[in-house]
């Protein structure tokens, strides 16, 4: 007799592959062919990804399961991930310039985490903010297509501000492979 437990059994759709969050053929991630050429083409394409990475996780799930904190005492969930990234979004285009800063979406340190509640409102919202902040940061750097350009007041190149975005995604769709397996089970690359 298996011993109980409250984790979910691991669990994934995809048939081809073990462990893989999708099959290949129905991944949407990566486009069809061959990549578009040029460095800001690929930078472009890894951020579209890992967004879209970001948004596959969070899929399917109810408020409350988006809300769950599932490593406590961290205050980390799917929803503070998305929360966390709008305000991250905003912050960027705050490196652009050289005024002063747009004011917070959510709030002091960590009210972007402390705020994801696991209400329909909020999740909605979050998503909204999310999707309006990536949409205004990347019409700002459309402005901006020499990656070698420096801007803002600490003179930030264009290249390292499109690597730090890639970064700080990727380590958070790490996160979320994580947190979406303690919700429900659900495994995958």
């Amino acid at each position: 007799m298996a011993p109980m437990s409250d984790q979910p059994a691991r669990w994934t759709r995809a048939t081809v592959y073990a462990d893989m969050w999708a099959d290949p053929d129905d991944d949407p991630r990566g486009g069809e062919g061959v990549s578009r050429d040029g460095e800001l083409a690929t930078l472009e394409d890894f951020l579209a990804d890992y967004r879209l990475t970001l948004r596959m996780k969070c899929e399917g799930l109810a408020p409350e399961q988006l809300a769950r904190r599932s490593v406590p005492p961290s205050t980390m969930s799917l929803l503070g991930l998305v929360r966390h990234l709008a305000e991250v979004e905003r912050d960027w285009r705050n490196w652009l310039g050289e005024g002063d800063p747009l004011p917070k979406l959510y709030g002091g340190r960590d009210a972007d985490f402390h705020g994801a509640v696991g209400e329909r409102a909020v999740v909605d919202a979050a998503f909204s903010d999310l999707e309006r902040e990536q949409a205004a940061t990347d019409a700002a750097l459309a402005a901006h297509p020499d990656l070698g350009e420096r801007v803002g007041r600490d003179r930030t190149s264009i290249r390292e501000l499109m690597v730090h975005r890639i970064d700080e995604y990727a380590r958070h769709c790490g996160h979320a492979d994580l947190l979406r397996e303690c919700v429900d089970g659900r495994v995958g690359q």
